[in-house]
């Protein structure tokens, strides 16, 4: 089996009423229902709405060893991940239908990224 994330930006998501988003909560956890019952489902979650990191982990000097944790300033940047998903399935097939009920569910576009293989433990 294979691991794919599916995930959006938080600009994707528009602008909406507390009770459309309330609306969606129900039909999101019913995807995830049937994705832990299907078997696929690793982890699934939104991220806070904040915009930036709480903190950022970056070695100072790749060969030195140091490392430095930063609360900022950071990159600028147009898109901000919103929320994500990752499922285990076998196909790229399985991977987009679940993306589609995910997408459908929540009201706003999905992304679909295929992880790269496991290193040997």
């Amino acid at each position: 089996m294979t691991e794919y994330l599916i995930y959006f930006n938080q600009q994707w998501v528009g602008d909406h009423t507390a009770e459309w988003f309330a609306s969606r909560a129900p039909l999101a956890m019913e995807v995830v229902g049937e994705m832990k019952e299907a078997g696929v489902y690793v982890f699934a979650g939104g991220l806070e709405e904040e915009g930036t990191p709480l903190f950022m982990v970056a070695s100072a000097d790749a060969t030195s060893g140091t490392l430095s944790i930063t609360d900022g300033p950071y990159a600028e940047t147009t898109e901000v991940l919103g929320g994500l998903t990752v499922v285990d399935v076998e196909t790229e097939d399985e991977a987009k239908m679940w993306a589609g009920k995910v997408a459908e569910a929540c009201g706003w576009p999905q992304e679909v990224r295929r992880f790269g293989a496991h290193p040997a433990v």
